[in-house]
């Protein structure tokens, strides 16, 4: 399985996710920088990490949203090639209009880092298979800003298409209807707060976040 994890300046979590790829894949992600203007190519999967991209100045994941190697990214993802953005990943997706909605601060106004419970939504994705529907896991996550805002059509459109992929168990953020993680109307991209690549080895205290990614593994390969 071909993948690669965009790095842009404030990255932090780049090499947690390259690190968990590389050991359900068993291949190195491609390491692309965001000045980058060409992807490689046969890629299965782009992933977009958590981080701090551009000190989160304008709103969080704005500039990176402009960055050059985001034209591929999104060219890409209308082609069906799947993206996973985790975090300030998500954020960024949501900015360059490949996911509905926004991320706002949180609602209590604080850095909100724990594991957290989740309820797995759908399993009719790539992302979810590894899953059962209605599954309880436990996941970290680490957010000011993972608030999951839309308008109430565009939240209730998330709910009858299928959308939503991920759900808090437990209040954390404030998100509306405790969404935190969704998909496009395809399928193909992912946006979730949750940090799964921080739980893919028992040394991590669980391995929750190991089955996303073996679930892509299976459905891809």
């Amino acid at each position: 399985m071909k993948t690669a994890v965009v790095v842009f300046p404030g990255s932090n979590c780049d090499r947690d996710l390259a690190v968990a790829l590389e050991l359900i894949t068993g291949v190195k992600p491609a390491m692309l920088w965001h000045d980058d203007t060409e992807l490689p190519a046969g890629l299965e999967l782009i992933a977009l990490p958590g981080g701090f991209s551009h000190g989160d100045y304008l709103r969080s994941g704005a500039i990176a949203a402009r960055a050059p190697i985001m034209r591929e990214v999104i060219e890409a993802a209308g082609k069906g090639t799947p993206v996973l953005g985790i975090c300030n990943g998500f954020q960024v997706l949501t900015e360059a209009g490949l996911l509905p909605g926004a991320l706002m601060r949180n609602a209590g106004l604080d850095f909100v880092c724990r594991d957290v419970a989740l309820e797995v939504v759908t399993t009719e994705t790539p992302f979810t298979k590894g899953y059962q529907p209605g599954e309880t896991i436990r996941i970290p996550v680490a957010h000011h800003d993972g608030n999951f805002q839309a308008d109430a059509d565009t939240l209730d459109r998330l709910e009858q298409q299928g959308q939503v992929a991920f759900r808090y168990a437990e209040e954390v953020n404030g998100s509306a209807r405790q969404i935190a993680g969704i998909l496009n109307a395809k399928g193909n991209v992912l946006g979730m707060m949750p940090h799964p690549e921080r739980v893919v080895e028992q040394a991590h205290g669980n391995t929750d976040g190991r089955k996303l990614f073996e679930g892509l593994l299976n459905v891809l390969a």
